[in-house]
């Protein structure tokens, strides 16, 4: 692994069945991840995806390329425009820094409407 390696994107489709399930499996019980009318009256147009989630996927992304054996140490994320139900969102990521079995990888994650997700990922090599 180099530093400015890019690692090869990854297409998530973002369903109602992600969005909800994964607000569940994050105990985020928030209208607005689950209820469309609920997500409207607060001025959504629809239901759509909360951080427990992107966090979840950056995780997977870096995990599915380095291996399962990796180890994430550190996930720092921050969001932007919403992930709704019907988008798809892709994951990038590049080699920032690598030191000894640390790698530090910079992702980013956009959908139709811009970039959704920014962050950095240390994962630990096995």
């Amino acid at each position: 692994m180099k530093e400015g390696a890019e690692l090869p994107p990854l297409d998530v489709e973002i369903t109602r069945t992600l969005i909800v399930a994964g607000a569940i499996a994050s105990r985020d019980y928030q209208d607005v991840h689950h209820d469309p009318e609920a997500a409207r009256a607060k001025g959504s147009p629809d239901i759509f995806m909360n951080i427990l989630t992107t966090n979840g996927l950056v995780g997977r992304y870096i995990t599915d390329h380095f291996g399962p054996n990796s180890r994430l140490r550190k996930v720092a994320i921050r969001l932007g425009v919403p992930n709704y139900p019907g988008d798809t969102m892709q994951l990038r990521g590049e080699v920032e820094r690598v030191d000894g079995d640390e790698v530090t990888v910079k992702v980013t994650g956009d959908n139709s409407r811009g970039r959704h997700v920014t962050g950095t990922v240390q994962v630990v090599l096995p």
